[in-house]
């Protein structure tokens, strides 16, 4: 009998910019070889070591969209787990997404290249739900609509 390889939980924290312009919201799309790929997803990516979640937020905005941005405030944290899947070699697996509101103070939109995301774009927020999205974006328009019961779950 072989030995299973390590499995060991992992835990991934995250942080995203919610932006909003002119009844738009900016969404990137996840590249091939990463999961969920071709999905949209908030701009955003885990934390460096010993990185402010609010830097890393605007770090990975900048990164993803060629955007330059400020925090202009927490927006919600998401948190959610999943077990193991061994035949795919991970272990339990938990993401904590801590989302900012954020502006656009600067720079010009572009698609990231070579990375987690191939396509930066404004969306109308009526369409958002007519594309391929994260839970992340859904639960950033359920914020949007109703930003008081964002912070309660």
């Amino acid at each position: 009998m072989t030995d299973a390889p390590d499995l060991a939980p992992t835990t991934r924290v995250a942080a995203y910019a919610l932006v909003v312009d002119n009844a738009q919201i900016l969404l990137v799309r996840i590249a091939p070889g990463y999961s969920a790929v071709g999905q949209w997803t908030l701009p955003g990516g885990g934390l460096n070591f010993g990185e402010d979640p609010t830097v890393a937020a605007i770090r990975e905005l900048e990164e993803e969209t060629g955007l330059v941005g400020v925090a202009d405030g927490l927006a919600f944290v998401a948190s959610w787990s999943r077990d193991s899947i061994p035949e795919e070699g991970y272990g339990p697996f938990h993401a904590i997404q801590i989302v900012y509101r954020a502006t656009i103070t600067g720079g010009s939109l572009r698609d990231e290249v070579d990375e987690s995301t191939d396509l930066a774009a404004w969306v109308p927020i009526m369409d958002a739900r007519n594309l391929p999205i994260v839970d992340l974006v859904e639960r950033a328009l359920a914020h949007l609509e109703a930003p008081e019961l964002a912070l309660k779950d």
